[in-house]
C-alpha cells in the first residue's frame, strides 16, 4: 500500500489499498502521492472547525435537556460540569465585549433620530 491509478494525462486519479490489477505502487512519502492526498483530504483547520461546531451542538443539547428537567447539571461528571461552566462563562464574557454598532432601541427610534437630525440641518425626510 498505497497503489495509485492515473488518468490518461499521467496525473494521479486515485489511491487504493490493494492492487486490483494495473495499479502502480508508490511509497507512502512519495511527493506526488503527498501532493494528491493534500488535494483530497480535509485540512486540520476544517476538522478543528467541525469539532468546535459539534461541541457547540452538544452544549445546546445539554442545555435543552436541563431546561426540560430531563437531566440536572449534577448528573454530569465533575469534569464535564467544570468544562461546561467554563465555556458558558467564556461565551458570556466574549459577548459582553463584542462590538456593538447599533443601539438596542427599536427601528422607530433610529428613524425618528434621523428625522430630528435632518430637521436640524434643514434637510427634509
Amino acid at each position: 500500500m498505497p497503489f495509485v491509478t492515473r488518468d490518461p494525462s499521467g496525473a494521479l486519479s486515485g489511491v487504493l489499498r490493494d492492487d486490483p490489477g494495473g495499479a502502480e505502487f508508490l511509497e507512502p512519502h512519495h511527493p506526488e502521492l503527498q501532493a494528491f492526498m493534500a488535494t483530497i483530504a480535509p485540512s486540520a483547520e476544517a476538522f478543528d472547525r467541525l469539532d468546535a461546531d459539534f461541541v457547540r451542538v452538544l452544549e445546546d443539547v445539554i442545555e435543552a435537556l436541563m431546561a426540560r428537567n430531563v437531566i440536572a447539571v449534577t448528573d454530569l461528571p465533575e469534569n464535564a460540569q467544570a468544562k461546561l461552566f467554563a465555556r458558558k462563562r467564556f461565551r458570556e464574557r466574549r459577548q459582553q465585549h463584542a462590538l456593538s454598532l447599533f443601539r438596542e432601541s427599536g427601528l422607530g427610534d433610529v428613524i425618528c433620530g434621523a428625522r430630528r437630525r435632518a430637521a436640524r440641518l434643514g434637510n427634509g425626510c
